[in-house]
Protein backbone atom coordinates (compact mmCIF):
# COMPACT_ATOMS: atom_id res chain seq x y z
CA UNK A 1 0.00 0.00 0.00
CA UNK A 2 1.37 3.35 -0.97
CA UNK A 3 1.44 6.33 1.32
CA UNK A 4 1.99 9.72 0.96
CA UNK A 5 3.67 10.10 4.22
CA UNK A 6 3.79 7.84 7.08
CA UNK A 7 4.58 9.52 10.04
CA UNK A 8 2.82 13.48 9.13
CA UNK A 9 1.69 15.66 7.25
CA UNK A 10 4.33 18.64 7.02
CA UNK A 11 0.71 20.83 5.65
CA UNK A 12 -1.06 20.13 9.05
CA UNK A 13 2.49 20.82 11.08
CA UNK A 14 3.45 23.84 9.52
CA UNK A 15 -0.70 25.03 9.51
CA UNK A 16 -0.38 24.73 13.58
CA UNK A 17 3.30 26.39 13.94
CA UNK A 18 3.15 29.43 11.59
CA UNK A 19 -0.58 30.04 11.12
CA UNK A 20 -2.34 29.18 14.22
CA UNK A 21 0.69 29.65 16.82
CA UNK A 22 2.29 32.24 14.83
CA UNK A 23 5.40 30.63 16.16
CA UNK A 24 7.97 32.97 14.19
CA UNK A 25 6.85 36.20 16.15
CA UNK A 26 8.97 34.51 19.22
CA UNK A 27 12.13 35.14 16.94
CA UNK A 28 10.97 39.19 17.48
CA UNK A 29 12.15 38.94 21.37
CA UNK A 30 15.67 38.72 22.70
CA UNK A 31 15.12 34.89 23.59
CA UNK A 32 15.07 33.51 20.05
CA UNK A 33 16.00 36.38 18.00
CA UNK A 34 18.95 34.66 16.58
CA UNK A 35 16.63 32.44 15.01
CA UNK A 36 13.87 32.30 12.02
CA UNK A 37 11.68 30.71 10.39
CA UNK A 38 14.02 29.18 7.85
CA UNK A 39 16.00 27.40 11.30
CA UNK A 40 12.85 26.11 12.58
CA UNK A 41 12.20 24.41 8.93
CA UNK A 42 15.68 23.28 8.75
CA UNK A 43 15.44 21.43 12.04
CA UNK A 44 11.96 19.96 11.47
CA UNK A 45 13.52 18.45 7.48
CA UNK A 46 16.39 17.09 9.50
CA UNK A 47 14.08 15.56 12.21
CA UNK A 48 11.57 14.20 9.15
CA UNK A 49 14.40 12.66 7.42
CA UNK A 50 16.08 10.86 10.44
CA UNK A 51 12.79 9.79 11.85
CA UNK A 52 11.60 8.48 8.28
CA UNK A 53 15.46 6.94 8.06
CA UNK A 54 16.12 5.47 11.36
CA UNK A 55 13.06 5.41 13.15
CA UNK A 56 9.90 4.22 10.84
CA UNK A 57 12.17 1.55 9.48
CA UNK A 58 12.93 -0.79 12.59
CA UNK A 59 9.89 0.18 14.72
CA UNK A 60 7.74 -3.23 13.59
CA UNK A 61 11.49 -5.39 13.83
CA UNK A 62 11.50 -4.04 17.21
CA UNK A 63 7.98 -4.88 18.58
CA UNK A 64 8.56 -8.68 17.31
CA UNK A 65 12.10 -8.70 18.96
CA UNK A 66 11.82 -6.87 22.18
CA UNK A 67 14.73 -6.48 24.79
CA UNK A 68 15.73 -9.55 27.04
CA UNK A 69 17.61 -10.19 29.95
CA UNK A 70 20.50 -13.35 29.80
CA UNK A 71 20.76 -13.07 33.68
CA UNK A 72 24.04 -10.57 33.02
CA UNK A 73 22.87 -7.98 30.61
CA UNK A 74 20.12 -6.84 28.24
CA UNK A 75 20.12 -7.03 24.60
CA UNK A 76 18.56 -4.56 22.30
CA UNK A 77 18.48 -4.51 18.58
CA UNK A 78 21.64 -3.01 16.92
CA UNK A 79 19.60 -0.82 14.89
CA UNK A 80 18.01 0.85 17.91
CA UNK A 81 21.30 2.50 18.96
CA UNK A 82 21.79 3.17 15.72
CA UNK A 83 18.92 5.16 15.76
CA UNK A 84 19.85 6.94 18.98
CA UNK A 85 22.99 8.01 17.82
CA UNK A 86 21.86 9.23 14.56
CA UNK A 87 19.18 11.39 17.09
CA UNK A 88 21.92 12.60 19.55
CA UNK A 89 24.67 13.67 16.89
CA UNK A 90 21.85 15.71 15.04
CA UNK A 91 21.69 17.25 18.62
CA UNK A 92 17.95 16.66 19.29
CA UNK A 93 18.28 16.31 22.92
CA UNK A 94 19.71 19.14 23.38
CA UNK A 95 17.89 21.29 21.00
CA UNK A 96 15.81 23.76 23.52
CA UNK A 97 18.54 23.83 26.02
CA UNK A 98 20.76 26.72 25.74
CA UNK A 99 24.16 27.40 23.78
CA UNK A 100 25.86 27.92 27.01
CA UNK A 101 25.03 23.98 27.85
CA UNK A 102 25.87 23.20 24.02
CA UNK A 103 22.20 23.56 23.22
CA UNK A 104 20.33 24.63 20.01
CA UNK A 105 18.34 27.49 21.99
CA UNK A 106 15.52 26.55 19.93
CA UNK A 107 11.74 27.28 21.10
CA UNK A 108 10.21 24.30 23.49
CA UNK A 109 7.89 24.02 20.25
CA UNK A 110 9.82 23.29 17.84
CA UNK A 111 11.80 20.72 19.74
CA UNK A 112 8.34 18.90 20.31
CA UNK A 113 7.20 19.28 16.74
CA UNK A 114 10.66 17.18 15.83
CA UNK A 115 9.50 14.94 19.06
CA UNK A 116 5.95 14.31 17.64
CA UNK A 117 7.83 12.92 14.57
CA UNK A 118 10.30 10.63 16.39
CA UNK A 119 7.10 9.49 18.43
CA UNK A 120 5.05 8.68 15.30
CA UNK A 121 8.15 6.45 13.62
CA UNK A 122 8.40 4.34 16.64
CA UNK A 123 7.45 5.36 20.20
CA UNK A 124 9.72 2.58 21.77
CA UNK A 125 12.77 4.32 20.68
CA UNK A 126 11.57 7.73 21.35
CA UNK A 127 11.36 7.28 24.66
CA UNK A 128 14.78 6.90 25.80
CA UNK A 129 15.53 10.21 24.65
CA UNK A 130 12.46 11.47 25.89
CA UNK A 131 13.27 10.38 29.41
CA UNK A 132 16.75 11.87 29.16
CA UNK A 133 15.71 15.29 28.05
CA UNK A 134 13.90 15.10 31.13
CA UNK A 135 16.10 14.32 33.37
CA UNK A 136 18.65 16.57 31.99
CA UNK A 137 16.41 19.72 32.46
CA UNK A 138 15.69 18.72 36.15
CA UNK A 139 19.45 19.07 36.71
CA UNK A 140 19.28 22.26 34.58
CA UNK A 141 16.59 23.74 37.42
CA UNK A 142 17.87 22.24 40.28
CA UNK A 143 21.39 20.33 40.33
CA UNK A 144 24.69 22.70 41.05
CA UNK A 145 27.48 23.37 39.09
CA UNK A 146 29.34 19.73 39.29
CA UNK A 147 26.11 18.17 38.96
CA UNK A 148 25.40 19.90 35.31
CA UNK A 149 28.73 19.33 34.59
CA UNK A 150 29.04 15.73 35.54
CA UNK A 151 25.61 14.32 34.67
CA UNK A 152 23.67 17.41 32.59
CA UNK A 153 26.04 17.67 30.15
CA UNK A 154 26.89 14.28 28.94
CA UNK A 155 23.46 13.49 28.64
CA UNK A 156 22.89 16.27 26.54
CA UNK A 157 25.69 14.79 24.19
CA UNK A 158 23.94 11.93 24.23
CA UNK A 159 26.90 9.96 25.66
CA UNK A 160 24.68 9.70 29.36
CA UNK A 161 20.95 8.10 29.56
CA UNK A 162 18.57 9.51 32.23
CA UNK A 163 15.26 7.49 33.95
CA UNK A 164 13.22 8.83 36.62
CA UNK A 165 12.68 6.06 39.68
CA UNK A 166 9.34 6.91 41.61
CA UNK A 167 7.09 3.82 41.79
CA UNK A 168 8.17 0.55 44.08
CA UNK A 169 6.27 -2.76 44.09
CA UNK A 170 4.06 -2.12 47.34
CA UNK A 171 3.44 1.37 46.42
CA UNK A 172 2.84 2.60 42.57
CA UNK A 173 1.25 5.45 42.20
CA UNK A 174 1.05 6.21 45.78
CA UNK A 175 4.05 7.57 46.62
CA UNK A 176 3.61 8.32 50.14
CA UNK A 177 4.38 4.90 50.39
CA UNK A 178 7.48 4.56 49.02
CA UNK A 179 10.33 2.79 51.29
CA UNK A 180 13.70 3.32 49.20
CA UNK A 181 15.86 4.90 51.65
CA UNK A 182 19.42 6.77 51.12
CA UNK A 183 21.75 6.51 54.48
CA UNK A 184 23.93 9.77 54.69
CA UNK A 185 27.60 8.93 54.78
CA UNK A 186 31.05 11.01 55.89
CA UNK A 187 32.03 12.01 52.64
CA UNK A 188 28.41 13.92 51.99
CA UNK A 189 27.47 11.03 49.57
CA UNK A 190 24.51 8.45 50.09
CA UNK A 191 23.86 5.02 50.05
CA UNK A 192 20.32 3.99 48.73
CA UNK A 193 18.41 0.85 49.59
CA UNK A 194 15.50 -0.28 47.96
CA UNK A 195 13.82 -1.49 45.04
CA UNK A 196 11.95 0.62 42.13
CA UNK A 197 9.49 -0.85 39.69
CA UNK A 198 8.46 -0.14 35.73
CA UNK A 199 11.36 1.69 35.55
CA UNK A 200 11.97 2.66 31.70
CA UNK A 201 15.34 3.03 30.20
CA UNK A 202 17.06 1.57 33.23
CA UNK A 203 18.99 -0.91 32.11
CA UNK A 204 21.03 -1.43 28.37
CA UNK A 205 24.30 -0.64 26.57
CA UNK A 206 23.14 2.13 24.58
CA UNK A 207 25.16 5.12 26.35
CA UNK A 208 28.45 5.25 28.65
CA UNK A 209 25.70 5.16 31.75
CA UNK A 210 22.39 5.64 32.50
CA UNK A 211 21.96 8.31 35.03
CA UNK A 212 18.81 7.58 37.52
CA UNK A 213 16.90 10.11 39.30
CA UNK A 214 15.55 8.20 42.31
CA UNK A 215 13.14 9.70 45.04
CA UNK A 216 13.63 8.36 48.10
CA UNK A 217 13.90 8.63 52.22
CA UNK A 218 16.18 9.75 54.42
CA UNK A 219 16.20 8.02 57.82
CA UNK A 220 14.65 10.58 59.98
CA UNK A 221 12.88 12.05 57.05
CA UNK A 222 8.87 12.84 57.78
CA UNK A 223 6.24 10.70 57.10
CA UNK A 224 4.41 11.14 53.65
CA UNK A 225 5.53 13.07 50.75
CA UNK A 226 7.16 15.38 52.46
CA UNK A 227 9.58 13.19 53.59
CA UNK A 228 10.68 12.06 49.77
CA UNK A 229 14.20 13.55 48.64
CA UNK A 230 15.45 13.41 45.23
CA UNK A 231 18.99 11.74 44.81
CA UNK A 232 21.42 11.13 41.53
CA UNK A 233 22.52 7.22 41.37
CA UNK A 234 24.43 6.33 38.14
CA UNK A 235 24.85 2.81 37.04
CA UNK A 236 28.32 3.15 37.03
CA UNK A 237 30.51 5.46 39.29
CA UNK A 238 32.06 8.11 37.88
CA UNK A 239 35.95 9.47 38.64
CA UNK A 240 37.35 12.37 38.80
CA UNK A 241 37.18 13.13 35.22
CA UNK A 242 33.51 12.05 35.03
CA UNK A 243 34.13 9.30 33.32
CA UNK A 244 32.52 5.91 33.84
CA UNK A 245 33.83 3.36 36.07
CA UNK A 246 32.87 0.36 38.36
CA UNK A 247 29.56 -0.98 38.12
CA UNK A 248 27.09 0.80 40.87
CA UNK A 249 25.31 -1.35 43.49
CA UNK A 250 21.97 -1.08 41.20
CA UNK A 251 20.95 -4.13 39.74
CA UNK A 252 17.58 -5.25 37.67
CA UNK A 253 15.79 -8.36 38.84
CA UNK A 254 14.02 -8.90 35.85
CA UNK A 255 12.23 -7.16 32.73
CA UNK A 256 8.63 -6.32 32.91
CA UNK A 257 6.57 -7.59 29.39
CA UNK A 258 4.36 -5.34 28.17
CA UNK A 259 1.51 -5.33 25.85
CA UNK A 260 2.93 -2.45 24.10
CA UNK A 261 5.91 -0.03 23.91
CA UNK A 262 8.17 -3.60 23.93
CA UNK A 263 11.10 -1.80 22.87
CA UNK A 264 11.36 0.19 25.87
CA UNK A 265 13.22 -1.60 28.23
CA UNK A 266 11.48 -1.82 31.51
CA UNK A 267 12.70 -2.72 34.86
CA UNK A 268 12.49 -3.66 37.83
CA UNK A 269 15.68 -2.06 40.27
CA UNK A 270 17.33 -2.88 43.22
CA UNK A 271 19.26 -0.92 45.01
CA UNK A 272 21.68 -2.05 47.69
CA UNK A 273 22.14 -5.86 47.45
CA UNK A 274 26.26 -5.23 48.44
CA UNK A 275 26.04 -2.15 50.91
CA UNK A 276 24.50 0.52 49.20
CA UNK A 277 24.18 2.55 45.42
CA UNK A 278 26.49 5.14 45.48
CA UNK A 279 24.58 8.85 44.94
CA UNK A 280 24.10 12.08 45.39
CA UNK A 281 21.05 14.41 46.77
CA UNK A 282 19.72 17.27 44.52
CA UNK A 283 18.67 20.00 45.83
CA UNK A 284 17.35 20.47 49.88
CA UNK A 285 16.07 16.74 51.79
CA UNK A 286 12.46 16.60 51.84
CA UNK A 287 11.79 18.54 48.29
CA UNK A 288 12.17 15.36 46.58
CA UNK A 289 8.84 15.18 45.14
CA UNK A 290 8.59 18.79 44.50
CA UNK A 291 12.15 18.43 41.56
CA UNK A 292 10.56 15.51 40.25
CA UNK A 293 7.27 16.98 39.20
CA UNK A 294 9.49 19.11 36.88
CA UNK A 295 10.13 16.02 35.25
CA UNK A 296 7.16 14.31 35.64
CA UNK A 297 4.99 17.36 34.09
CA UNK A 298 7.45 17.63 30.83
CA UNK A 299 7.04 13.52 30.79
CA UNK A 300 3.34 13.95 31.12
CA UNK A 301 2.87 16.47 28.32
CA UNK A 302 5.70 13.87 26.32
CA UNK A 303 3.18 11.48 27.02
CA UNK A 304 0.22 13.24 25.82
CA UNK A 305 2.29 14.38 22.40
CA UNK A 306 3.62 10.15 22.09
CA UNK A 307 -0.16 9.30 22.18
CA UNK A 308 -1.56 11.98 19.77
CA UNK A 309 1.29 10.96 17.37
CA UNK A 310 0.13 7.08 17.61
CA UNK A 311 -3.85 8.17 16.91
CA UNK A 312 -2.01 10.53 14.21
CA UNK A 313 -0.25 7.38 12.74
CA UNK A 314 -2.94 5.03 12.74
CA UNK A 315 -4.94 7.68 11.04
CA UNK A 316 -2.70 8.45 7.87
CA UNK A 317 -2.14 4.86 7.44
CA UNK A 318 -6.27 3.78 7.58
CA UNK A 319 -6.94 6.65 5.39
CA UNK A 320 -4.75 5.72 3.11
CA UNK A 321 -5.55 2.22 3.18
CA UNK A 322 -8.99 3.10 2.57
CA UNK A 323 -8.05 4.77 -0.81
CA UNK A 324 -6.87 2.29 -2.02
CA UNK A 325 -9.11 -0.50 -0.73
CA UNK A 326 -11.88 -1.55 -3.18
CA UNK A 327 -14.67 -3.36 -1.46
CA UNK A 328 -18.75 -2.95 -1.50
CA UNK A 329 -21.20 -0.57 -3.97
CA UNK A 330 -22.87 2.19 -2.89
CA UNK A 331 -26.20 1.74 -2.14
CA UNK A 332 -27.45 4.45 -3.87
CA UNK A 333 -25.71 3.20 -7.14
CA UNK A 334 -25.94 -0.67 -7.09
CA UNK A 335 -25.39 -0.97 -10.41
CA UNK A 336 -22.23 0.45 -9.92
CA UNK A 337 -18.26 -0.78 -9.28
CA UNK A 338 -17.19 -1.41 -6.71
CA UNK A 339 -15.49 1.65 -5.04
CA UNK A 340 -12.55 2.48 -2.35
CA UNK A 341 -13.78 1.98 0.90
CA UNK A 342 -13.66 5.63 1.68
CA UNK A 343 -16.60 6.73 -0.23
CA UNK A 344 -18.42 4.81 2.66
CA UNK A 345 -19.96 6.77 4.55
CA UNK A 346 -19.22 5.09 7.77
CA UNK A 347 -15.84 4.66 6.95
CA UNK A 348 -15.40 8.40 6.77
CA UNK A 349 -17.40 8.68 9.95
CA UNK A 350 -14.21 6.54 11.69
CA UNK A 351 -11.66 8.27 9.61
CA UNK A 352 -13.39 11.95 10.47
CA UNK A 353 -13.06 10.66 13.94
CA UNK A 354 -9.78 9.43 13.91
CA UNK A 355 -8.41 13.08 12.63
CA UNK A 356 -10.75 14.93 15.10
CA UNK A 357 -8.89 13.10 17.92
CA UNK A 358 -5.60 13.05 16.55
CA UNK A 359 -4.94 16.48 15.23
CA UNK A 360 -6.90 17.92 18.05
CA UNK A 361 -4.42 16.24 20.48
CA UNK A 362 -1.53 17.22 18.26
CA UNK A 363 -2.80 20.57 18.32
CA UNK A 364 -3.46 20.46 22.38
CA UNK A 365 0.32 19.75 22.87
CA UNK A 366 1.84 21.94 20.58
CA UNK A 367 0.13 24.48 22.75
CA UNK A 368 1.63 23.76 25.62
CA UNK A 369 4.72 23.77 24.55
CA UNK A 370 4.09 27.30 23.15
CA UNK A 371 3.25 28.17 26.45
CA UNK A 372 6.68 26.95 27.69
CA UNK A 373 8.44 29.56 24.82
CA UNK A 374 6.00 32.24 25.69
CA UNK A 375 6.10 31.91 29.55
CA UNK A 376 10.49 31.79 28.96
CA UNK A 377 10.51 34.92 26.47
CA UNK A 378 8.33 37.44 28.18
CA UNK A 379 9.58 39.86 30.76
CA UNK A 380 6.17 40.41 32.03
CA UNK A 381 5.78 39.62 35.65
CA UNK A 382 2.39 39.02 35.42
CA UNK A 383 2.01 37.30 31.55
CA UNK A 384 4.60 35.18 33.20
CA UNK A 385 2.71 34.15 36.15
CA UNK A 386 -0.96 34.15 34.17
CA UNK A 387 1.16 31.61 31.85
CA UNK A 388 2.30 29.70 34.24
CA UNK A 389 -1.23 29.06 35.85
CA UNK A 390 -2.61 28.30 32.06
CA UNK A 391 0.16 26.09 31.67
CA UNK A 392 -0.74 24.17 34.90
CA UNK A 393 -4.15 23.87 34.32
CA UNK A 394 -3.92 21.91 30.76
CA UNK A 395 -0.92 19.96 32.19
CA UNK A 396 -3.31 16.79 33.30
CA UNK A 397 -5.39 17.54 30.11
CA UNK A 398 -2.63 17.36 28.14
CA UNK A 399 -1.60 14.22 29.38
CA UNK A 400 -4.67 12.01 29.73
CA UNK A 401 -7.44 13.51 27.06
CA UNK A 402 -5.09 12.31 24.10
CA UNK A 403 -4.46 9.29 25.79
CA UNK A 404 -7.83 8.53 26.01
CA UNK A 405 -9.03 9.53 22.97
CA UNK A 406 -6.18 8.91 20.46
CA UNK A 407 -6.13 5.10 21.41
CA UNK A 408 -10.07 5.67 20.59
CA UNK A 409 -8.92 6.36 17.40
CA UNK A 410 -6.23 3.87 16.98
CA UNK A 411 -9.19 1.52 17.25
CA UNK A 412 -11.12 2.86 14.43
CA UNK A 413 -8.21 2.19 12.52
CA UNK A 414 -8.11 -1.07 13.12
CA UNK A 415 -11.71 -1.30 12.51
CA UNK A 416 -11.40 0.32 8.92
CA UNK A 417 -8.87 -2.16 7.96
CA UNK A 418 -11.34 -4.90 9.25
CA UNK A 419 -9.60 -8.35 9.75
CA UNK A 420 -6.51 -6.76 7.99
CA UNK A 421 -6.10 -4.15 10.88
CA UNK A 422 -6.23 -7.15 13.85
CA UNK A 423 -3.00 -8.81 12.04
CA UNK A 424 0.14 -8.17 12.82
CA UNK A 425 1.72 -7.40 9.01
CA UNK A 426 -0.04 -3.82 8.96
CA UNK A 427 1.00 -1.35 11.90
CA UNK A 428 -2.31 -0.53 13.11
CA UNK A 429 -2.60 -3.14 15.93
CA UNK A 430 0.97 -2.30 17.14
CA UNK A 431 -0.12 1.20 17.42
CA UNK A 432 -3.36 0.14 19.42
CA UNK A 433 -1.19 -1.75 21.99
CA UNK A 434 1.52 0.77 22.23
CA UNK A 435 -0.70 3.98 22.52
CA UNK A 436 -2.50 1.40 25.44
CA UNK A 437 0.14 2.33 28.04
CA UNK A 438 -0.63 5.94 27.88
CA UNK A 439 -3.76 5.91 29.94
CA UNK A 440 -1.86 4.05 32.46
CA UNK A 441 2.21 5.44 33.13
CA UNK A 442 3.39 9.06 34.29
CA UNK A 443 -0.05 9.45 36.50
CA UNK A 444 -3.29 7.00 35.54
CA UNK A 445 -6.52 9.04 34.09
CA UNK A 446 -7.94 8.74 36.88
CA UNK A 447 -5.04 10.39 38.52
CA UNK A 448 -5.15 13.29 36.52
CA UNK A 449 -8.70 13.80 36.97
CA UNK A 450 -7.95 14.17 40.65
CA UNK A 451 -5.25 16.74 39.65
CA UNK A 452 -7.10 18.55 37.31
CA UNK A 453 -10.66 18.64 39.79
CA UNK A 454 -8.97 18.55 42.79
CA UNK A 455 -5.92 20.79 42.54
CA UNK A 456 -5.70 22.90 39.31
CA UNK A 457 -8.79 24.33 38.91
CA UNK A 458 -8.72 25.28 42.67
CA UNK A 459 -5.77 26.96 42.19
CA UNK A 460 -5.76 31.17 43.42
CA UNK A 461 -9.72 30.23 43.70
CA UNK A 462 -10.00 29.64 40.54
CA UNK A 463 -7.67 32.03 38.72
CA UNK A 464 -6.10 29.45 35.97
CA UNK A 465 -9.83 28.03 34.98
CA UNK A 466 -10.80 32.11 34.61
CA UNK A 467 -8.08 32.62 32.39
CA UNK A 468 -8.64 29.97 30.33
CA UNK A 469 -12.08 29.98 29.93
CA UNK A 470 -11.26 34.22 29.15
CA UNK A 471 -8.81 32.99 26.41
CA UNK A 472 -11.76 30.65 24.97
CA UNK A 473 -14.48 33.35 25.53
CA UNK A 474 -12.50 35.98 23.33
CA UNK A 475 -12.00 33.40 20.60
CA UNK A 476 -16.02 32.77 20.28
CA UNK A 477 -16.12 36.48 20.41
CA UNK A 478 -14.09 36.86 17.63
CA UNK A 479 -15.34 34.05 15.45
CA UNK A 480 -18.63 35.51 15.84
CA UNK A 481 -18.54 37.67 13.23
CA UNK A 482 -17.44 35.58 11.14
CA UNK A 483 -20.80 33.64 8.51
CA UNK A 484 -18.80 30.40 7.63
CA UNK A 485 -18.58 29.48 11.68
CA UNK A 486 -21.81 30.45 13.28
CA UNK A 487 -22.91 27.00 13.73
CA UNK A 488 -19.68 26.36 15.47
CA UNK A 489 -19.52 29.59 17.99
CA UNK A 490 -22.89 28.18 18.80
CA UNK A 491 -21.82 24.99 19.67
CA UNK A 492 -18.78 26.31 21.55
CA UNK A 493 -20.34 28.48 23.37
CA UNK A 494 -22.80 26.17 25.23
CA UNK A 495 -19.46 23.76 25.60
CA UNK A 496 -18.20 27.09 27.36
CA UNK A 497 -21.73 27.35 29.37
CA UNK A 498 -21.62 23.90 30.48
CA UNK A 499 -17.78 23.61 31.44
CA UNK A 500 -18.66 26.15 34.28
CA UNK A 501 -21.76 25.03 35.00
CA UNK A 502 -20.48 21.36 35.82
CA UNK A 503 -17.25 22.82 37.59
CA UNK A 504 -19.32 25.17 40.01
CA UNK A 505 -21.81 21.96 39.98
CA UNK A 506 -19.09 19.63 41.08
CA UNK A 507 -17.21 21.97 43.69
CA UNK A 508 -20.02 22.73 45.24
CA UNK A 509 -20.53 19.11 46.28
CA UNK A 510 -17.19 19.25 47.59
CA UNK A 511 -17.29 21.77 50.21
CA UNK A 512 -20.61 20.63 51.22
CA UNK A 513 -18.93 17.25 52.12
CA UNK A 514 -20.25 14.88 49.24
CA UNK A 515 -16.56 14.16 48.61
CA UNK A 516 -17.38 10.53 46.97
CA UNK A 517 -19.92 12.37 44.22
CA UNK A 518 -17.16 14.76 43.62
CA UNK A 519 -14.68 12.69 43.16
CA UNK A 520 -16.19 9.91 41.08
CA UNK A 521 -16.94 12.49 38.40
CA UNK A 522 -13.66 13.51 38.08
CA UNK A 523 -12.68 11.38 35.09
CA UNK A 524 -15.69 12.53 33.04
CA UNK A 525 -14.68 15.95 33.73
CA UNK A 526 -11.65 15.45 32.40
CA UNK A 527 -12.82 14.09 29.28
CA UNK A 528 -15.57 17.21 29.04
CA UNK A 529 -12.65 19.55 30.01
CA UNK A 530 -10.52 18.13 27.15
CA UNK A 531 -13.42 18.26 24.85
CA UNK A 532 -14.16 21.71 25.72
CA UNK A 533 -10.53 22.41 25.32
CA UNK A 534 -9.84 20.81 21.68
CA UNK A 535 -13.27 22.59 20.22
CA UNK A 536 -11.82 26.11 21.15
CA UNK A 537 -8.56 25.19 19.49
CA UNK A 538 -9.81 23.75 16.15
CA UNK A 539 -12.37 26.66 16.50
CA UNK A 540 -9.61 29.02 16.32
CA UNK A 541 -8.03 26.77 13.96
CA UNK A 542 -10.70 26.98 11.28
CA UNK A 543 -10.82 31.08 11.72
CA UNK A 544 -7.21 31.43 11.17
CA UNK A 545 -8.04 29.11 8.03
CA UNK A 546 -10.77 30.93 6.52
CA UNK A 547 -8.79 34.16 7.25
CA UNK A 548 -5.65 32.71 5.66
CA UNK A 549 -7.50 31.75 2.83
CA UNK A 550 -8.86 34.98 2.03
CA UNK A 551 -5.83 37.22 2.69
CA UNK A 552 -3.02 34.88 0.92
CA UNK A 553 -5.25 32.97 -1.55
CA UNK A 554 -4.00 29.79 0.02
CA UNK A 555 -6.34 28.77 2.97
CA UNK A 556 -5.19 26.91 5.89
CA UNK A 557 -5.90 23.07 7.01
CA UNK A 558 -9.26 22.87 4.93
CA UNK A 559 -9.40 26.23 3.46
CA UNK A 560 -8.36 26.76 -0.20
CA UNK A 561 -4.61 25.67 0.51
CA UNK A 562 -6.37 21.85 -0.40
CA UNK A 563 -7.76 23.23 -3.05
CA UNK A 564 -11.32 23.20 -1.59
CA UNK A 565 -10.92 19.38 -1.07
CA UNK A 566 -12.79 17.53 1.93
CA UNK A 567 -11.06 16.94 4.90
CA UNK A 568 -10.19 13.55 4.42
CA UNK A 569 -9.28 13.70 0.70
CA UNK A 570 -6.07 16.01 1.49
Amino acid sequence: MSQIHPIINPIDLNFLLYDWLQLETLTERPRFNEHSREVFDAVLEMALSIATDKFATHAAKLDQNEPHFDGERVHIIPVVKAALDAFSEAGFISASFSEAHGGMGLPYTISQAAMAMFSSASTATAAYPLLTAGAAHLLEAYGTDAQKERYMLPMLEGRFFGTMCLSEPQAGSALSGIRTTAYPQEDGSYRLVGDKMWISGAEHDMSETIVHLVLARLPDAPKGTRGISLFIVPKHTLDEDGAPGDRNDVAISGLNHKMGYRGTVNTVLHFGSNGGARGEIVGQPNRGLEYMFHMMNEARIGVGLGAAMLGYAGYLYSRDYARERRQGKLPWKRDGEPVAIIEHPDIRRMLLTQKVFAEGALALCLYCAYLVDDMASTDDPQQKAELDLILQLLTPIAKSWPAEFCLEANKQAIQVLGGYGYSTEYPVERYYRDNRLNPIHEGTHGIQALDLLGRKVRIQDGAALRLLAGRIQDAITACAEVPELAELVEGMQAALTRASETTLALLGAGMKGDVPRYLANASVYLDMMGHTVVGWMWLEQANVALHTGAEEGEGGLTGPRQGGLHPLDQ
